[in-house]
């Protein structure tokens, strides 16, 4: 299984939470909250690896650590 790491940060300036990640070719997104932008990312991210990585894996699981 392939590992893509997406980086979601709290933007004050914006008031709004954005992910961004360089294993994902052109993923930016930003939502209100953390539930809200997970959810944009479920849809967004096999999205974005279909279009730009085909071979990519397709499965989708959350890991992740607050920093």
């Amino acid at each position: 299984m392939n590992t893509y790491v997406v980086r979601a940060l709290w933007d004050p300036e914006a008031g709004m939470w954005v992910a961004e990640s360089d294993d994902v070719p052109g993923l930016v997104a930003e939502a209100a909250t953390p539930r809200e932008l997970e959810a944009q990312l479920r849809i967004l991210v096999p999205e974005l690896l279909e279009l730009n990585l085909p071979s990519a894996p397709k499965a989708i699981t959350k890991s992740g650590t607050a920093r």
